[in-house]
């Protein structure tokens, strides 16, 4: 499902930020994010793009710049918390639950819902990303590719609508990228908003509705998948995917 609303989720108005030691990370960067698109942000490793995401989600503020949720500045859109998940690198770093269900249920409890409330979105998210079996278990027993779906079950019990995943393939096996492509395929065909930040381009560019180039902290193209990657400079350290497939539409892991 492709973008369709007139109001941006997310608008980044000439974002730029410089870190104390004179570090500029990001320059001037101006991004609309539709709600229900799937937008991929490609970039080497340093080149900004999961800190523009932090920024976005109200996690960092930037040196400069404005960054607004459904029109209204991040610092005070009440409804971005529940509305948006982000599922970072390093999945670990967000598991706070001593068992899988306890995880889960951690952001809905946040949420002040009723316990009946928490208890039927954990079921729902358990079963939706295949831990039903596996919700007594300690999180640190889960494979690399179960801990990124407990991540996301926890962002899906919360009622999310818009889910960031940073870098959703590193360090997984083989198995480990099918499942993450699953859950990236399951949340475009029921029309959530999906902003993917990967160089991982070859596995998942295919479920992409537009493509956006970052390179040393700035926006170098957007648009088309495959019409960007026309474009491509190999100094933006990115690697053209359709070296082994015929197109983008065809660059996935999945059968």
């Amino acid at each position: 499902m492709g973008a369709s609303h007139c109001k941006p989720l997310f608008s980044l108005r000439a974002i730029s930020h410089v870190f104390p030691n004179g570090n500029k990370a990001l320059s001037n960067i101006t991004l609309d994010i539709q709600e229900g698109e799937c937008l991929f942000i490609a970039g080497s490793n340093g080149s900004g793009k999961t800190l523009l995401m932090r920024i976005a989600c109200g996690l960092f503020e930037p040196s400069s710049g404005e960054a607004f949720f459904r029109g209204t500045p991040v610092d005070k859109a009440r409804d971005l918390r529940s509305s948006v998940g982000m599922v970072f690198q390093d999945a670990d770093s967000q598991i706070v639950g001593e068992t899988v269900v306890e995880d889960i249920a951690f952001g809905p409890k946040n949420l002040r819902l009723p316990k009946g409330e928490v208890e039927e979105r954990t079921r729902s998210a358990l079963s939706a990303m295949g831990l039903t079996e596996k919700r007594d278990y300690p999180p640190r027993r889960l494979s690399g590719g179960e801990k990124r779906r407990l991540a996301v079950a926890g962002i899906l019990a919360m009622g999310c609508s818009a889910i960031v995943m940073d870098e959703p393939f590193a360090n997984l096996d083989y198995q480990g990228v099918v499942q993450a492509l699953e859950i990236i395929k399951r949340m475009k065909t029921e029309g959530k908003t999906l902003v993917i930040l990967t160089h991982e381009l070859e596995k998942a560019l295919a479920y992409a509705d537009r493509l956006v180039v970052l390179d040393k902290g700035e926006i170098r193209d957007q648009g088309k998948a495959d019409e960007a990657l026309d474009r491509l400079v190999p100094s933006y350290g990115i690697r053209d995917p359709r070296t082994s497939y015929t197109c983008a539409a065809d660059c996935t892991w999945l059968g």
